[in-house]
Order: C-alpha cells, then structure tokens, then sequence
C-alpha cells in the first residue's frame, strides 16, 4: 500500500508543478499538454513518468536540450512523501471517531492543496486568492462530511468551530498586517497570508489554527534571522511566509495538536 501511494502521490505532485507554473501566468491546468517552455516541444510518454522522466532526460530537455529545474522531481518525491505520511496522521480537528479513510483522503485534499500555494508564493510571493477560497470552502465542505458522518451533534460542532476559526484567521491577520503596517511603515504580512489562515482555520480548527501560527511565526523568525546575517536576504527585502504557515498546517495535520502542545510546553 504505501508503494502505491507513493507513486500515486508523485503523480499527483507532477501535475501540481504544472499548476504552480500555469495558473500564475493565466495558462490552461489542462491545454496544451505537458511541453518544455523553451522551445515548446510536447513531451513523450515516458518523459512525463515522475522523477524517471526527469533522470532519463539528465535534467535537460530531449529536444532542445534547455535545463529543466531540478524542483520538478523534488516536488514529486515530497508530494509522494506526504500521500505516504497521511496514512499515518493523526489530525486532532476532525472529532475522535471520524472514518479512518475519510481522514487519508482528507488528507491527501489538504497537503496537496497546499503545495501549489507553497511554489507559487515562492516564486512570486503571491497566495492565489481563488486557490485560497476554494481550499477553505472545500475545507469547510470535508468537515461537515466527516463530522456528520460521526452524528449530528458533532457534525454541527466541528462544522461551528471551524467557520469560526476560519474567520478568526481571517480577521486576526487582516488586524496584525494592518498594525503592523502603521508601526513600521511598510506591509509586514500580505492579504493572501490572512486567505490562507483562513483556509487552514477551515480544516484544523482554532487549537489547530494557533499551533500552525506559532511554529509558522518561530520557523519564520528564525529562517529569516540566519537569512539576514548570512546576506542572503536583504536589510528590508520581503521573503513569502505562506511556506511557514503551510508547513505549520501540515504539520498539525500529521502529527495532531497534542504532540505539538506538549513539544510547545516543553520550549515554554
């Protein structure tokens, strides 16, 4: 099963490459098909197989020879590697009798839902707003289902606690980005960073929510301290903190917020 899964993750990791290089440059997800952006040969079957594409080519295109970025196969492999780790996760945000498939495939949606927004605010420090509402609606939609599915009681519960966690992300990062900018006179934290609070309110809950906050603003703190004295980063150059807050979110999923508490009273 987890072979499977792997290969079915790395597949599924292939095509959000495509999403995270199309949908900022207002492409097609679907037309045309896979092609090297260089001189716009469609690739062949085998070209296309995930992470054995990449190594038969050498990393370069069969055609023209152009470099094909190394990103496209490690984006593969931890697509693969996150489909393999949520059949072991353990998300405290969905009640404590939810159907164990319901909670893989739930899974499998919120990871891979992230990874795009991940790439592109990488590449443009941009958070899709579309990509950011239609994960939270379909958030919203998974905790119904799941919670639903353990009694009407619960399924009311859940689905309360999430819409208000979701706009607590909302509202909470509109009000700190809106501070901060008057403290110091510039953006601190972008529209699309309080959509994907939003969005992550949505599937893990407001503990869940909070959690992600606290290791997204202690991992960005301390990536962009040693970025800053290392010269990488600029005095006031901006770096995208959508990752530190997926990360976050992620790791909340998989691991559940009782790890991550008692990691957090530890440190405290």
């Amino acid at each position: 099963m987890p072979v499977v899964v792997a290969l079915l993750g790395a597949c599924v990791g292939s095509f959000l490459n495509v999403v995270a290089w199309r949908l900022p440059r207002e492409e097609s997800i679907v037309l045309p098909p896979s092609h090297c952006h260089r001189c716009g040969s469609r690739l062949r079957w085998f070209e296309n197989v995930p992470l054995l594409g990449w190594l038969l080519l050498r990393g370069r295109c069969g055609h023209c020879g152009a470099p094909i970025s190394c990103r496209y196969p490690l984006v593969e492999l931890l697509s693969a590697g996150l489909w393999v780790a949520a059949l072991l996760a353990q998300p405290s945000a969905m009640g404590s009798q939810p159907q164990p498939w319901l909670l893989v495939a739930a899974g499998w949606l919120l990871l891979s839902w992230l990874l795009p927004l991940v790439l592109i605010d990488l590449d443009r420090l941009w958070l899709p707003e579309p990509l950011c509402r239609i994960g939270l609606l379909i958030g919203l939609a998974v905790t119904a289902v799941i919670g639903f599915q353990q009694g009407a009681e619960i399924g009311r519960e859940l689905l309360f606690h999430h819409l208000v966690a979701a706009g607590v992300g909302l509202v909470g990062f509109e009000t700190v980005s809106a501070l901060a900018h008057k403290a110091i006179g510039r953006p601190a934290l972008g529209l699309g960073d309080a959509k994907l609070a939003a969005l992550l309110g949505a599937w893990l809950g407001l503990t869940g929510l909070g959690i992600t906050v606290i290791l997204a603003v202690f991992a960005g703190a301390v990536l962009g301290s040693i970025g800053r004295l290392s010269g990488l980063l600029g005095k006031h150059q901006p770096f995208p903190f959508g990752p530190f807050l997926a990360a976050g979110g992620a790791a909340v999923w998989l691991l559940g917020n009782d790890l991550w508490l008692a990691v957090l009273g530890l440190v405290w």
